[in-house]
């Protein structure tokens, strides 16, 4: 989000990383841990392991980084930018609607 002089403006983001304890989710909230602290802001990253919160979301692919619940990013990512990006624009979302990892059941697995 921008102000007036198209400074960015940061609002408190609830940002989590949720993943099944395998080394690319450990990864990916390390990651973004440091996108975080690089973009210089406050926000904790939480990792989160409870299946039935990763089930609840509706995503078919782990590791997943989520911001204000809403799943933003899936998969493995080695790249601090993209997940920088993600942060900073809008949080928009670049996991498929219909089936939120892949399948064709349009969420309603």
């Amino acid at each position: 989000m921008r102000n007036n002089h198209n400074q960015i403006i940061f609002k408190y983001m609830k940002i989590e990383v949720l993943g099944s304890g395998c080394p690319n989710c450990h990864k990916l909230f390390e990651l973004t841990q440091q996108a975080v602290k690089d973009l210089g802001l406050k926000d904790e990253v939480a990792y989160v392991t409870d299946m039935q919160k990763i089930i609840e979301m509706g995503v078919m692919q782990l590791p997943v980084l989520a911001i204000d619940g809403k799943p933003v990013m899936t998969g493995a990512t080695g790249d601090i930018e993209k997940i920088k990006d993600v942060i900073v624009n809008g949080n928009k979302t670049n996991v498929p609607e219909t089936g939120r990892g892949g399948c064709s059941c349009g969420g309603n697995c």
